[in-house]
């Protein structure tokens, strides 16, 4: 009895000190292939350029729009899609929990009683009365069972699972970048929409009063019926392009409620009175390159996919070796229920067991394989993740000069639009010029108007961009995730 103790003692003592031997590589941060400093992007006079100071994680205020800010902090609160994410984090902490409790013992207690009655001509009966009469068997005790993490299998089973709860947390991450993103862009163009729509209203006010101008002149004897004809296709005109602007307004209404998880028009209220496009006028600070992969949330999760394919090879890689598992019971038997507390009642069993893989046809060997292959992947996944974000910050800074241009070239060509326009309308009156002209510079005037609006929308809307693409802003709601 006391050797049999003793090797059991012996073979845990050398399980346990085994058990820091930990087989398969370890995961090394990858160095992203990032330049250090961020292309250099011309800016010209009054224009908002980009400098290398710290990302706002809050950048949306920067518009200095109280509505945007209120609409981005009630989509983090309440966006389903940001709901999703989280229960998928809580999701995967709770697998990382089962897999932790690998790496304590299993205990269990247990108490049973069963009445049974044994063959005459079967095996042995253990009550001894020879299968002529039924027995109660009362049984109550401990059980525990543990495994030694000699080759580090469990502890490359947590590692990998500590880098899918990163993964998750980096999903959720980018999710709530997505949901500020939308949010703010749905917003933007829906400004944009209602200055729009009030440019169209204007110039149809001025096409109402030429057609009543060309009617009054009718009268005099100076117009003709053909230019009242064309004065009243011109309101016309005008009038239809009311309508795709007010859907296209109320449908981005509906955007931002769907967004924020509540009703259609439950927001109609709230934004339907006109505001300016939120613009920013400032230096635009962007950071350092060097810091583009601890921010982007998609960067950070290519990271984690990767750890957690580097872990899943040392998993791979245990399975070829043995295990041991300690296990042992600890409890009490009789058949009285009088006697279940008496000392010779006590039962007990302790001792190591031993698997070896002999014989897999390849199993195990193909499963090295495949992980090895899914951290390859994860590698070059990694690689092209940063490179696509390295290209759309490019992209989007390009994309804020250009808007900028643009909308400068346009204003001009509205406030000599508007000129034109002045000076047609007086020589009309005086007869000097036709209707025609009338139309063709007012039909000019609300083009490069509406191209303006455009603009204006455009240079906010790429501002939005690149902040996205800079991944700033899932910082301020960021959820702790808890081990």
């Amino acid at each position: 009895m006391k050797h049999t103790a003793w090797a059991c003692a012996v073979v845990g003592y050398c399980a346990l000190n085994l058990s820091g031997c930990v087989l398969g590589p370890d995961f090394k941060t990858p160095n992203p292939p990032l330049a250090p400093h961020w292309a250099a992007t011309p800016s010209e006079p009054g224009h908002s350029a980009a400098v290398e100071t710290p990302v706002d994680t809050q950048w949306w205020q920067r518009f200095g729009d109280a509505q945007l800010s209120a609409l981005v902090g009630e989509a983090q609160r309440n966006n389903f899609d940001l709901q999703r994410a989280a229960s998928r984090l809580e999701q995967s902490l709770a697998l990382r929990r089962q897999i932790t409790a690998d790496t304590l013992p299993a205990v269990d207690a247990g108490l049973d009683y069963s009445r049974s009655r044994n063959s005459r001509h079967g095996l042995n009966d253990p009550s001894g009365r020879s299968g002529k009469q039924a027995f109660n068997l009362w049984k109550g005790g401990l059980g525990f069972s543990w495994e030694a993490d000699l080759w580090g299998r469990v502890k490359r089973s947590v590692e990998a699972a500590d880098a899918s709860v990163r993964m998750a947390e980096e999903d959720r991450h980018g999710v709530q970048l997505l949901v500020i993103q939308q949010t703010a862009q749905h917003y933007i163009q829906l400004r944009g929409t209602q200055q729009a729509l009030a440019v169209v209203e204007q110039n149809l006010n001025i096409a109402r009063r030429t057609l009543a101008l060309t009617q009054l002149q009718v009268q005099e004897g100076v117009a003709t019926d053909l230019q009242v004809s064309e004065a009243a296709a011109q309101v016309a005109e005008m009038q239809a392009r009311l309508a795709p602007l007010q859907q296209s307004s109320a449908q981005l209404i509906n955007a931002l409620s769907l967004l924020l998880g509540r009703e259609p028009r439950a927001l109609q209220a709230q934004l339907a009175t006109p505001a300016q496009v939120p613009s920013y006028q400032a230096p635009v600070p962007i950071g350092l390159p060097s810091e583009l992969a601890q921010r982007r949330p998609d960067i950070r999760r290519a990271e984690a996919q990767l750890h957690a394919a580097t872990a899943a090879i040392g998993v791979a890689k245990a399975d070829f070796y043995p295990r041991i598992t300690l296990s042992g019971s600890l409890g009490l038997q009789a058949m009285q229920l009088s006697d279940l507390g008496s000392w010779g009642a006590r039962s007990f069993a302790f001792g190591p067991g031993l698997s070896v893989p002999l014989f897999e046809g390849g199993r195990l060997k193909g499963a090295l394989q495949l992980q090895e292959g899914r951290q390859q992947e994860a590698g070059i996944g990694y690689q092209q993740t940063v490179l696509r974000a390295w290209h759309e910050v490019d992209d989007a800074l390009v994309a804020y000069q250009a808007s900028q241009r643009r909308r400068d070239s346009l204003a001009q060509a509205v406030r000599h639009s508007q000129r034109a326009l002045d000076s047609v309308h007086q020589q009309y009156a005086q007869g000097t010029v036709d209707f025609l002209n009338v139309m063709t510079v007012q039909n000019a005037l609300l083009a490069n108007e509406a191209a303006w609006v455009d603009s204006t929308v455009a240079v906010s809307l790429s501002l939005v961009d690149v902040y996205a693409a800079l991944g700033g802003g899932w910082e301020a709601g960021s959820v702790n995730a808890r081990r």
